[in-house]
């Protein structure tokens, strides 16, 4: 089956049932998704797109991202999800690599997008409300494609040098999102609600493709506003609440417990979850956080957090058909509790790097994703998640992984929010520096906290400086952008 074929099954097995609410109550049910998927797909071939073209969708979350997506799949047309934070000159620097031959826009960020010269494959720029406007095309129902094909390309948000482009293939999709709905439990019951972004793998295919592929409703929000999401969560009594640490922070800082009682699953991702915040939210709702693990390079499931047992800390263990393990620097598997680079072999790792066959040779080796993050097994079988390899701090020739360190900073009572990084020392290479957000209305001395971490963590861990700072830089996932903290000194 290929993407779009995910699509086509709901719609002849839940035809009425509902599939989509979006901005202003819009919705669809599975038989109206796919027959203005269809409608829409063959305006998209009157433009000329054929198999294999890549189109920018330049969208926020929205149903005009759901439907073009699909209406895409159905030609195998290659969605390209561009970042709608992005500025103009980084969506010309994917443009002049993926090299898409149309792009659909939005009327709030199409300001966003380079002048045409600057995208010189594109023919069409088109905002959505203009392409839904198009006269139409014969209704295109999907074409039997190779699963192998590339499904979507997703670049990566580039924390360090310039962003790739991720090749996830049909195979890559659709296993991913049968292995989600299968580790979920989810049935056509469900109301997953997104307000991560859709552009991203997470919100996309985590999200999107999964519910899809359920039967399940998909309620779509533009982006994370708390107040609308809260309501949003009541209105529709949601099931699954999809969230990254940022969210679950937040929530836990209001002054009282919020109705979650129609949430049967709450689910973080993109980055670890502090442990504090996973015991605080324990103690507060009476249900864990389930963690999922994973990259975008893995469509993005690889590892959950349990059908079983939850261990908290843990990201879990492998999902179905995915295996993983823990390697040295010469990539040999190390014993259980000791830490390495984490590896992943499976169908849901892509097909490799668009146009980049040396990266793509560098990240996949022997047919094992090389991840970039330190972490560990333990004997259970469960994996624990350290830190990214190349935000390790060396002092003096000692390691230090900054999340030991932020875990520490997290137990502090007025703490909100820590992210600890490396930044230049003379004497010894580099010196640990922890940046903080206190919670509102709380007040601590950088004194005291370094106190407190010398008290958990050995000498050369204890950061040198404690700078509090009103928020931490973050892309649009959640993800503490370090290399901007580093620019901080």
């Amino acid at each position: 089956m290929n993407v779009a074929g995910l699509l086509e099954q709901a719609a002849r097995w839940h035809a009425d049932r509902p599939a989509l609410i979006a901005a202003g109550e819009q919705r669809w049910t599975y038989r109206e998704l796919d027959a203005a998927c269809s409608v829409l797909a063959g305006r998209l071939a009157r433009l000329g797109l054929q198999a294999g073209d890549r189109i920018g969708l330049h969208l926020p979350n929205s149903a005009e991202f759901v439907l073009t997506y699909y209406a895409a799949q159905k030609l195998g047309v290659i969605p390209l999800s561009l970042n709608v934070t992005y500025a103009a000159e980084e969506i010309a620097y994917i443009a002049g690599d993926a090299t898409p031959k149309a792009v659909i826009t939005a009327a709030a960020v199409a300001g966003n997008l380079p002048p045409r010269d600057r995208m010189p494959s594109v023919t069409h720029v088109l905002p959505a409300e203009e392409f839904a406007a198009l006269p139409g095309g014969e209704p295109r129902r999907a074409l039997d494609l190779d699963r192998e094909a590339t499904a979507a390309i997703l670049y990566t948000s580039a924390t360090t040098g310039r962003p790739k482009g991720v090749m996830l293939s049909h195979a890559n999709v659709v296993s991913n999102a049968y292995a989600t709905v299968h580790h979920l439990r989810m049935t056509p019951e469900d109301r997953g609600l997104c307000a991560v972004p859709m552009f991203h793998c997470f919100g996309q295919n985590f999200v999107m493709n999964a519910l899809v592929t359920a039967g399940a409703l998909l309620v779509v929000q533009p982006r994370f506003v708390p107040d609308q999401f809260l309501g949003a969560v009541a209105r529709h009594r949601v099931t699954l609440l999809y969230g990254v640490p940022t969210m679950y922070i937040l929530f836990l800082s209001m002054d009282k417990p919020l109705d979650f009682s129609s949430i049967r699953i709450f689910f973080s991702a993109a980055a670890t979850l502090p442990t504090d915040v996973e015991r605080r939210w324990q103690e507060r709702y009476g249900r864990p956080v389930a963690q999922g693990y994973g990259l975008t390079e893995c469509s993005p499931f690889a590892a959950w957090n349990h059908d079983v047992q939850v261990r908290p800390g843990s990201v879990g263990t492998p999902i179905e058909n995915v295996e993983m393990r823990v390697v040295d620097e010469e990539g040999r598997e190390v014993p259980d509790g000791e830490l390495g680079e984490v590896l992943i072999k499976g169908p849901n790792v892509m097909k490799g790097y668009f146009g980049n066959p040396q990266a793509t040779a560098e990240a996949i080796r022997d047919g094992w994703l090389h991840s970039g993050d330190i972490g560990y097994r333990d004997a259970g079988g469960y994996y624990y998640l350290v830190d990214r390899v190349k935000d390790m701090i060396n002092v003096a020739g000692f390691k230090v992984f900054p999340r030991e360190v932020e875990e520490v900073l997290y137990r502090h009572e007025a703490v909100k929010e820590a992210a600890v990084v490396g930044v230049p020392d003379p004497v010894r290479g580099e010196a640990v520096k922890a940046f903080v957000v206190l919670q509102e209305g709380r007040t601590v001395t950088p004194e005291a906290l370094r106190e407190v971490c010398r008290g958990a963590v050995a000498a050369y861990k204890v950061p040198e400086q404690v700078a509090f700072i009103g928020a931490l830089p973050k892309n649009p996932t959640g993800k503490i952008l370090k290399k901007e903290l580093r620019k901080l000194g």
